[in-house]
């Protein structure tokens, strides 16, 4: 059981648990925090709600790993499944505190303690993200009512785009939505803080006086630019749908195809929903797979397949440019996420016409995916990072909850 075995007299320090709720998957990492954070047992759940929904994990402290196959994919069932198989993990016994992503939290800028106030907030802004905040929010009711003693954190993806400028935050509309909450948020805030404090780790300059693009590119992809540590631009606004074409997400489009389909295909909003984020992107344009990893492999053969892999590309150049224009020029550039992090020839291509800005990439490091991609003597550092959202849910955690993690609940 979490909690339940006394580590900070013996020394081995305390555990904290990372749960990274997305819109079909669940990842979790538990840290156990002595003078450092040290992961000890990583995994996930995916394909949530769909068929071949499984659970993968390794067992850093027993050197053990494995793939299980669940047989009910119901969210609520998986969300019991994974609490049922927690809690046979002996590393869970050292757990003092757990905290979550959540993708949405509007006006806070700093991770908050769980407490039924908060839960009942969440519930309210459910609409902003109907993706993402359902699991997440169901995930935070199933751990707060299973541990009820322990302190949960809620860390959120909005927070670090709070420091963005009211002019990159304002929505062209009339102004009465604003004051309901509509404007642009931007998301994937735990791994941008992330990446910013690596960037600081690393000695670049730019992380803390500096003008830093930052491309989170994965399954959901964006970017961000900041200013001497600070957020002033992203591209995700409102929902995670939008901005940069994403593998099924279309990211931006004019809003008058919400009336055309309306008028010609008699398509609802909710149809309209499903659309925008499992039917579109990648997979939507190349009619076969979401994957850019297949689509690079089908690019020769198949028109649609490279013309998919071309639009992700040209419109990942058009950001930069665009975000190099709000900075005023740039210094350093970071790739990150599932694409950022392990296609070379994807960073080839976002580049290759961006040598205008200061961006020359080394061949042999780019292909390598070396920490340090670019040239030597390049105006503008090129750096690929490979992010860690869970480690940042962790650093949160004990930011947040400070002394209280090293008290042992079952005293």
């Amino acid at each position: 059981m979490i909690g339940t075995k006394s580590t900070e007299a013996s020394g081995e320090g305390f555990g904290i648990l990372a749960i990274n709720g997305g819109s079909s998957s669940i990842r979790f990492a538990l840290y156990n925090h002595h003078h450092q954070l040290e992961r000890r047992l990583h995994g996930k759940v995916d394909r949530i709600g769909v068929s071949g929904t499984s659970l993968t994990f390794k067992n850093l402290a027993g050197r053990s790993q494995d793939n299980r196959l669940l047989d009910n994919t119901d969210r609520s069932a998986v969300i019991a499944f994974l609490l049922e198989w927690l809690d046979t993990q002996p590393e869970l016994a050292s757990v003092k505190a757990l905290g979550h992503r959540v993708v949405h939290g509007m006006a806070r800028s700093e991770p908050e303690l769980v407490t039924p106030d908060l839960l009942a907030q969440l519930r309210l802004i459910t609409p902003y993200a109907l993706e993402h905040l359902p699991l997440e929010m169901e995930l935070l009711d199933a751990f707060a009512q299973r541990y009820l003693n322990l302190p949960q954190v809620a860390c959120f993806d909005t927070a670090f785009h709070r420091t963005m400028p009211r002019v990159a935050s304002i929505l062209p509309i009339p102004r009465r939505y604003e004051a309901a909450g509509v404007r642009r948020y931007g998301f994937h805030g735990l791994s941008y803080e992330f990446l910013m404090e690596e960037l600081a780790r690393l000695g670049d300059p730019a992380a803390t006086k500096g003008r830093v693009i930052l491309a989170h590119l994965g399954n959901g992809a964006s970017l961000a630019a900041v200013r001497d540590g600070r957020s002033i631009d992203t591209s995700m606004g409102f929902t995670p749908a939008a901005g940069l074409v994403m593998s099924s997400r279309s990211g931006d489009l004019d809003p008058g195809l919400v009336s055309y389909l309306a008028r010609s295909e008699q398509m609802n909003a909710a149809e309209f929903q499903e659309m925008v984020n499992h039917e579109s992107g990648l997979l939507g344009v190349s009619e076969t797979s979401a994957d850019l990893r297949d689509l690079l492999a089908r690019e020769g053969d198949d028109i649609r397949a490279a013309e998919a892999v071309a639009l992700f590309c040209y419109q990942a150049k058009k950001w930069i440019g665009s975000f190099a224009a709000a900075l005023g020029g740039l210094d350093t550039l970071v790739f990150a996420g599932g694409i950022g992090e392990n296609a070379p020839l994807i960073r080839e291509r976002i580049c290759g016409e961006l040598g205008f800005l200061g961006l020359e990439l080394n061949e042999r490091r780019n292909t390598a995916n070396a920490p340090l991609i670019s040239t030597e003597g390049a105006s503008v550092a090129v750096r690929v990072i490979q992010t860690d959202e869970e480690l940042m849910i962790a650093r949160s955690v004990l930011r947040v909850v400070g002394i209280d993690a090293r008290q042992d609940s079952s005293a």
